[in-house]
């Protein structure tokens, strides 16, 4: 008799551990992943980056030499690097991991790199002559005028985006023009087929708690050398990657358009207004299993209870 394996019960299992900046993902997910004997793969979209660690909260060496963790410290400020890159990469990485192993976990804050390896991404028109155009803007006009630009042409996703991203203000803006519509519009939400299946977890907390987390997280990185680190990078601050939380408050700081407290209490502010952002981000996904992350080993249970009765065959 021919026995027919039910496919999807032997798919190797991705899990999707989300959530705004400070909520804690890299200890939980860490304790989880060695529970699993399992990996990381990180879709935080500048952790990629060697030149930046303490500003983009990276793991720290111990942590990263506690599971295997794919896709930190793997490109240079230097690359260019879109989440089209990142979704062709990581597919593959991942198609290759599963080979091996049956389980892995996706783990950061990114919602439209996590979208990359869950849906898959839309592939909207180019135009490198009005790209160019919106570069020369960014240089002569700065990038508020381009968040100007994106909050007229498509205001619905100007209130969801990373606005300090000059790379993706630019690429919605170019979609825009070409079309004639808003790049929102344009999202079809149509999922491409992957090899493995999916759960995923959204971590979240009181608001009053999570802006505390990032102001204590925000302290902790000025005390391990945020300033220093940002100072080495100063002849590189034109770079997009650069064009982020954390490291454009300093510069102005190093500009004489700030005094240090002041751009301490700007970095403090514009995180809470990302994490703001992130959340608006994860809510339009149903597809999200909500934890409250205020107890690690709670959520460490109930995580693991839910994986238990998914995990394949």
């Amino acid at each position: 008799m021919l026995i027919t394996l039910n496919s999807e019960e032997e798919k190797p299992l991705l899990i999707v551990l989300a959530g705004p900046t400070a909520v804690g993902k890299t200890k939980l997910s860490i304790e989880l992943a060695k529970n699993k004997n399992s990996s990381i793969f990180s879709c935080d979209s500048r952790q990629f980056y060697r030149e930046m660690s303490i500003g983009t909260a990276k793991p720290s060496l111990d942590e990263l030499n506690e599971v295997p963790h794919y896709f930190i410290n793997n490109k240079s400020i230097e690359e260019a690097y879109s989440a089209g890159d990142y979704e062709k990469e990581i597919i593959s990485h991942l198609e290759d991991y599963f080979t091996k192993q049956k389980i892995a976990f996706l783990v950061g804050g990114s919602g439209m790199y996590i979208d990359a390896v869950c849906k898959g991404l839309d592939n909207l028109p180019k135009d490198l002559a009005v790209r160019n155009r919106l570069n020369l803007e960014l240089k002569e006009n700065g990038i508020e005028y381009l968040q100007e630009n994106l909050k007229i042409l498509d205001p619905k996703h100007y209130s969801i985006m990373d606005l300090s991203n000059s790379q993706r203000l630019i690429r919605a803006l170019e979609v825009c023009i070409i079309t004639s519509k808003p790049y929102s519009s344009l999202l079809t939400s149509t999922k491409k087929i992957r090899s493995f299946k999916m759960l995923k977890f959204l971590l979240h907390i009181d608001k009053n708690q999570l802006e505390k987390n990032i102001e204590k997280r925000v302290d902790l990185m000025v005390e391990n050398g945020l300033f220093q680190e940002v100072e080495n990078l100063r002849d590189k601050k034109k770079l997009n990657a650069l064009n982020t939380v954390g490291y454009k408050e300093i510069f102005n700081f190093f500009n004489g358009d700030s005094s240090k407290e002041e751009a301490i209490n700007l970095i403090k502010r514009n995180t809470k207004k990302y994490a703001k952002r992130q959340m608006t981000w994860f809510k339009k996904d149903v597809s999200y299993r909500w934890i409250e992350n205020l107890d690690n080993s709670k959520s460490f249970n109930e995580i693991n209870s839910i994986i238990s009765k998914h995990k394949p065959n």
